[in-house]
């Protein structure tokens, strides 16, 4: 008797379309289409990712099958991403999800797309692998629309002690980019820049908010206004100090969100630090994350770079885990765009 659990997961959540597919927990597939038409634009375009989401979603499903080496009829279930996020998009994603479980009578599994980044560290390759972070642990989740420091007690029990009252860090990573004329997505420019210049070159104004939440409106603010004053006197400033720029914006940046995970770690008396969501892949933040580890000791957990953006495996891995608890969703439930853990 086959006792294995094949899952097909799949996100839509903004401008990826991603599918994946686990066998119990461990990833067999993981095929993301990413949509280019929004750089000329310098962000994503609802209307238009939702539209790239239907000619995607077909293709990336048939590919993840393949290379699973499996066929849909051996699926237990579809896990999908019913929010937050683009409702165009997640719209593309719910729709063929609920239609592809209906066809194939099998269960729907609902996935909140913040819990999957935080289960992204649960995504095996191997059957061996015991590189998961054991219960409690913190984990900071930072990507272009969210910053929180969450409190993992399982997998369906995540509690956010701090988040982001305005900007989330890659948006203001982006608005930063945008400034400077950079281009889109401003993330990897500014982290591949900030690599050649002096992260003490420029200093920017860094917000007092009590307990564990952020902000990053008025480091944005500041930023915007030291660069006018500045490109006053220069107008070519931006090109003859974009490397000092973007490294003194990151390590502004860095220092916010390591300062509340400092004292969220200290408070709560947790060692076990992760890292998730797509800021994760930024070069500064996680040699941050070795530095703190070495002085404070804790035990860190960062995901590989094919872990941190958008992606499906970390929908499937979850859906894994609710298909255990028979966690199920009921076909007429709608996607969410609204930013919520339940």
């Amino acid at each position: 008797m086959n006792d294995n659990i094949y899952i097909l997961g799949l996100e839509s959540s903004c401008d990826d379309t991603s599918a994946a597919i686990v066998r119990n927990d461990v990833l067999l597939s993981n095929v993301t289409a990413s949509q280019k038409v929004h750089e000329a634009y310098g962000g994503v375009v609802p209307e238009l990712a939702s539209r790239a989401h239907q000619e995607n979603v077909v293709p990336v499903v048939d590919q993840a099958l393949k290379q699973a080496g499996i066929s849909k009829e051996q699926l237990s279930a579809v896990a999908f991403t019913l929010g937050p996020g683009l409702m165009g998009s997640l719209l593309v994603g719910v729709s063929f999800a609920k239609g592809f479980a209906r066809s194939l009578n099998i269960p729907m599994i609902d996935v909140n797309h913040l819990q999957g980044h935080v289960m992204a560290h649960f995504i095996k390759e191997q059957e061996n692998d015991t590189s998961s972070p054991p219960y409690p642990f913190l984990c900071l989740l930072v990507s272009g629309g969210n910053s929180q420091i969450v409190k993992v007690n399982a997998y369906n029990d995540m509690e956010v002690i701090g988040q982001t009252i305005d900007d989330a860090a890659g948006e203001a990573i982006d608005k930063c980019s945008k400034v400077m004329g950079l281009g889109y997505p401003g993330g990897p420019i500014i982290d591949k820049l900030a690599r050649q210049g002096n992260p003490n070159a420029f200093q920017f104004s860094e917000p007092n908010i009590p307990g564990f939440d952020y902000s990053f409106s008025g480091l944005k603010t500041s930023f915007l206004y030291h660069l006018r004053d500045w490109v006053k006197d220069d107008p070519d400033f931006v090109e003859h100090h974009k490397e000092d720029l973007a490294a003194s914006i990151e390590a502004t940046i860095v220092k916010i969100l390591m300062k509340k995970l400092r004292l969220a770690a200290k408070e709560t008396g947790i060692k076990h630090i992760a890292l998730a969501g797509g800021v994760s892949a930024n070069n500064g933040l996680r040699n941050a994350f070795k530095e703190h580890a070495e002085k404070y000791g804790w035990t860190i957990y960062i995901p590989k770079f094919s872990y941190t953006t958008d992606n499906a495996a970390m929908i499937a891995v979850t859906g894994y885990y609710k298909y255990k608890d028979g966690d199920f969703c009921k076909i007429d439930k709608p996607p969410f765009s609204k930013i919520t853990f339940k």
